[in-house]
């Protein structure tokens, strides 16, 4: 395997509103948590079938699954981000290409690590929000709108990272 060129990217306005909205969003998201924990009651929606209809009760306390996971998840890629260099691309990557290469990488990441924070939101959201009684699960539309959310920026950043390479050829 050949040693893929090391590059400090500079972040751009629209990665920096994505980084800062992230941390937002994942403060928020331990917040809600925190919050309702003690509203709820001792048993809460833990489990969703592909309807977005509960499936499955449990403790009060798993409400904080999908923080922890979530955390876990947004510091691993925080942690890989700073390495775009060994990631799989789906180009060769060379000295004229890696800046544009990494960057198209790095953004697609810094995106999903914001929707994957979101996602797991909502889920938590939702599912304080049965508890209460206020809503019924999360209703049909969310898996089809979790697929979009995660899909197309992959496939996005895919055309785009073939886009380049016949760019530059």
């Amino acid at each position: 395997m050949e040693k893929r060129p090391k590059i400090k990217l500079q972040l751009t306005s629209l990665d920096k509103i994505i980084e800062v909205s992230s941390y937002i969003a994942l403060l928020a998201f331990w917040l809600m948590a925190i919050v309702s924990f003690t509203t709820l009651p001792e048993n809460i929606p833990t489990h969703y079938n592909g309807l977005g209809e509960v499936d499955s009760y449990g403790p009060k306390v798993t409400i904080f699954f999908l923080p922890i996971m979530g955390t876990v998840m947004f510091a691993f890629l925080a942690f890989i981000i700073k390495k775009p260099e060994t990631f799989n691309y789906t180009v060769e990557i060379t000295e004229e290409n890696a800046q544009e290469q990494y960057t198209n990488m790095t953004k697609l990441i810094r995106f999903l690590k914001l929707v994957l924070i979101i996602l797991f939101l909502i889920i938590d959201f939702k599912t304080i929000e049965t508890s209460k009684g206020t809503t019924n699960g999360l209703g049909k539309w969310f898996l089809p709108f979790m697929m979009v959310l995660i899909l197309v920026p992959i496939l996005f950043s895919i055309y785009t990272s073939f886009r380049k390479k016949e760019n530059r050829e």
